[in-house]
């Protein structure tokens, strides 16, 4: 088992930036064999995946943050961060971290970012 606590979340103006954490307790060796993602739901919204980043370091963006959002992993710590620049209104929304390696798939509680204009 693998447990993901997120942390990072706040209120910004647009423009601005967050780092998102996403670490995870328990079996850390799947979480080295996991691929790392973060997903986001707005209210009202399906959750949207935005990033990945496979365990040999592939990383894959959906268009809306591609050049804006980092995605990146620390084995040692067992940690997966969100580097997001020039956030936007529209990227308000509860953020999820997501480890997954086929026969598992963990999920975090999320946490909130609001971005104001």
């Amino acid at each position: 088992q693998v447990q993901l606590v997120e942390s990072g979340g706040g209120l910004v103006q647009a423009g601005e930036s967050l780092t998102l954490a996403c670490r995870a307790t328990g079996s850390t060796s799947i979480f080295r064999l996991s691929t790392l993602n973060w997903y986001r739901q707005a209210p009202g919204a399906q959750r949207e995946f935005i990033a990945s980043i496979s365990r040999g370091g592939t990383t894959n963006y959906v268009d809306s943050v591609k050049g804006r959002f980092t995605i990146s992993r620390d084995n040692t710590e067992s940690a997966v961060h969100l580097q997001m620049n020039i956030l936007k209104p529209e990227d308000t929304a509860r953020y999820y971290c997501n480890a997954n390696g086929g026969a598992h798939d963990f999920w975090g509680q999320g946490t909130q970012v609001t971005v104001s204009s």
